[in-house]
């Protein structure tokens, strides 16, 4: 985690330094994240047809080939767009294996009662990464060069596949779709998980309003935070805000190591909607400290939704479709981020950079509290966590 932390940073500079191209850098960031959208539905029936320790080891190992790559590229002098892209682009595809599996394999190494500890520990021990790894890979990257640095990341991953390695083998053997039945194709596989999906009716009621509220989140908070922000203060005062966040985040997923919600999912929405209040700050223009106060609380509501729906996925979905249905989850979530990145700019040179920001916080409140009109929701009951 520490080590895809500091690869944003560490790839954005090492690119833009050996090709002075920034439309470089946004095709190598492109060619992460549309291979990992197409190979996602395929990698959750690899991670339900297949021992789950497999699948984490052997896709931490060919990150860390991929990773190495690049740094090759990139230490030796060679660099070449789509030498770099291709094998970004691989790496994307690698990540659509990992994630579902890393979902599914979890409720088979603790007990229900603490899934959401477990969730606590991996949410804190990513917000933790984020916290240093930016400022670690630019550190990186000014004293022993980007390269190099992207080969600490690519190291990251080989050290993961060697504890994946380790996982008890036993407890993580293939599991059937059906017991006893005999083995059926991928695509037989995924529409299995497609149609277990459909069939939870909290899962539907929360997925649609979760496209919106990363649509609406993640590229709106991303570009028009660095401009609106500086309007208030020093080009700095925007990464100050990104690490009182990170902070926020941090502090909750740890502290729900200790918080149980009676009713996860109604209980985590209502807090949730508290992660509006940076867009909303950011739509009103309030000077820099109240919106990194803002971002901070906000970071608490995000921690706590996320932590909780987690914790519900893996203890109320069976396990032999878990993989597949995180990932049709996945999808539809990690879908709505390039479209919230395409239409942002559009809709800020229209119609205002505040009044967009402002737009998405109140769209991203509605979403988080809308699934709570389902009754399902409502009533989903905590099958972990602290006694």
């Amino acid at each position: 985690m520490l080590g895809s932390a500091m690869t944003p940073v560490t790839l954005a500079l090492s690119v833009l330094r050996a090709s002075g191209q920034p439309t470089d850098l946004g095709i190598v960031m492109a060619s992460q994240i549309v291979p990992q959208l197409i190979f996602l539905l395929l990698g959750g029936a690899i991670g339900d047809r297949f021992p789950r320790r497999a699948v984490l080891w052997l896709s931490n190992l060919g990150a860390g080939v991929t990773q190495a790559g690049v740094a090759a590229l990139l230490i030796t002098g060679h660099y070449n767009l789509a030498a770099v892209a291709g094998l970004s682009g691989a790496g994307g595809a690698i990540a659509a294996f990992s994630s579902p599996a890393l979902t599914g394999v979890l409720p088979e190494l603790v007990e229900p009662g603490n899934v959401q500890r477990a969730n606590s520990l991996l949410a804190s021990s990513q917000n933790a990464a984020k916290v240093f790894g930016p400022t670690a890979g630019g550190l990186l990257v000014v004293s022993i060069g980007g390269g190099w640095a992207i080969a600490l990341d690519a190291l990251s991953y080989l050290i993961a596949a060697a504890f994946f390695a380790r996982l008890p083998a036993k407890r993580l053997s293939g599991l059937p779709s059906r017991a006893g039945s005999p083995r059926r194709g991928v695509i037989a596989d995924i529409g299995e998980g497609w149609r277990e999906y459909r069939a939870i009716p909290w899962l539907m009621a929360m997925s649609v309003p979760y496209f919106f509220l990363n649509m609406v989140n993640v590229g709106p908070w991303q570009i028009l935070g660095p401009e609106l922000t500086s309007q208030h203060g020093s080009g700095a005062a925007w990464g100050v805000v990104l690490s009182v966040r990170a902070i926020g985040l941090l502090a909750m997923s740890a502290a729900m190591y200790l918080v149980t919600f009676r009713r996860p999912l109604r209980d985590s929405s209502l807090i949730g909607v508290i992660a509006a209040l940076p867009l909303l700050a950011l739509g009103l223009g309030v000077p820099v400290p109240a919106l990194a106060a803002c971002a901070f609380v906000g970071a608490l509501g995000f921690s706590a939704k996320g932590v909780a729906f987690d914790s519900v996925l893996q203890t109320h979905i069976p396990k032999h479709v878990l993989a597949r249905v995180s990932s049709i989850d996945d999808l539809l979530s990690f879908a709505a981020v390039p479209v919230g990145e395409l239409l942002t700019g559009p809709a800020a040179s229209h119609f205002g950079a505040r009044s967009v920001a402002l737009c998405c916080g109140v769209i991203y409140a509605i979403a988080t509290l809308a699934p709570l009109a389902s009754r399902s929701v409502r009533s989903v009951r905590n099958l972990s966590g602290p006694s």
